[in-house]
């Protein structure tokens, strides 16, 4: 997979378990980007790991950088 990924703690509740993976492209490499705590590959593509109860925040800030979203798809849990 290309890029790195960024885990957020969440809490028991259902819908907090829930984590969803974004692939952006067109994120810039800017001042603001670097108080991420992902770093931005040279690459087209990242994939980024979410919880449910971080998703708005997320999109906004991927639009803030930049980047598009093209993709969103749930992480099917391990049993």
């Amino acid at each position: 997979m290309l890029g790195e990924s960024l885990s957020f703690d969440s809490s028991n509740s259902p819908s907090e378990s829930r984590t969803f993976v974004y692939e952006v492209t067109g994120l810039w490499h800017k001042e603001e980007n670097n108080k991420n705590s992902y770093p931005l590959p040279k690459s087209s593509s990242i994939f980024i790991q979410v919880p449910y109860s971080h998703m708005n925040e997320e999109m906004q800030r991927i639009t803030r950088m930049g980047g598009k979203i093209v993709s969103i798809r749930p992480v099917m849990p391990t049993t």
